[in-house]
């Protein structure tokens, strides 16, 4: 059990932040399906202590239980439910990190879940057709941040091909255009608010690719925010110093293989800008599949 624990803390650490995404999002709902059955033994029910991680419609519970505006784009309602976002996720968040860095993708899944569950929230509090729902009303669900991902990546290359089952290459913005009307079609359905909740995460996608395209970045806020909540979690876990080692080099040696390590990183720097050009003029088709590969590899670092 601990070797399997071990690999599974290694595959995170390792992984980019696609893998890391989902890997929180499966590990949540798997402790929330054990401590239902832990409490079901002792005929407790879980849906109150779920409850409280679901994002409420009504603005009073909302007041109460503020953190769901970031709980809820990390739970999911069943099995299925999870299985279909996880893959989006997978798909899209890779294709995104050809054109995006890490941190775009880790701050847009954040920006893309709150503008989800903020046109859900206003919907659900200005029309009156929500009206006799809103009390019990809650959303769940990683879907406003992944159609983020999915959107913000089709406004970047729109002419990119995906193949669709059954269906065969569709260009990313005829594919993107298609989901956001039939989230539009439905939107008064049975699951209004998670198809609200889709609009408004591409919504978000939207204005993030078109920021960056004009030069500034909608997920910068989150980003520093993460990143110093990370810094103090760091120094804590920070270990004691040991004594310092007296160790003697010879300099000259030392200076020739600091020259030659930052000549290697300047010439793959060039090569990423270079492509990253080609890119800009030429979109992604023009990439040769080892262009491709270098910058994936790029985008994880």
């Amino acid at each position: 059990m601990a070797g399997i624990l071990d690999d599974l803390k290694r595959t995170f650490r390792q992984g980019n932040i696609v893998v890391r995404l989902i890997y929180i999002n499966v590990a949540a709902y798997i402790v929330s399906m054990l401590l239902g059955v832990v409490l079901g033994l002792f005929n407790i029910g879980i849906s109150e202590w779920l409850y409280r991680l679901y994002l409420p419609a009504d603005l009073l519970q909302l007041l109460r239980r503020p953190w769901t505006l970031v709980t809820y784009m990390f739970m999911h309602a069943g099995l299925w439910h999870l299985l279909g976002n996880m893959l989006w996720l997978y798909w899209f968040g890779r294709l995104f990190l050809y054109f995006f860095s890490a941190k775009h993708l880790r701050g847009l899944y954040v920006v893309g879940g709150l503008s989800g569950a903020l046109l859900y929230i206003l919907a659900y509090n200005v029309f009156p057709m929500f009206g006799p729902q809103l009390y019990g009303a809650t959303l769940v669900g990683a879907s406003a941040s992944v159609l983020a991902i999915a959107i913000a990546t089709a406004i970047r290359e729109p002419d990119y091909q995906i193949n669709l089952l059954f269906v065969g290459p569709v260009k990313l913005k005829y594919f993107a255009l298609f989901i956001v009307l039939f989230d539009i079609l439905y939107v008064s359905s049975n699951n209004a608010g998670g198809h609200i909740a889709h609009l408004g995460g591409a919504l978000a996608g939207w204005w993030f690719a078109r920021g960056i395209a004009k030069g500034y970045d909608i997920t910068h806020w989150v980003n520093v925010c993460m990143d110093a909540l990370g810094s103090l979690f760091r120094k804590r876990e920070r270990k004691p110093r040991r004594p310092r080692m007296k160790v003697h080099v010879n300099n000259a040696s030392g200076r020739k293989a600091d020259y030659e390590y930052n000549a290697r990183k300047k010439e793959q720097s060039d090569e990423v800008d270079r492509i990253l050009e080609k890119l800009k003029k030429s979109g992604y088709s023009s990439l040769t599949d080892n262009e491709k590969r270098r910058l994936f590899d790029a985008s994880k670092n």
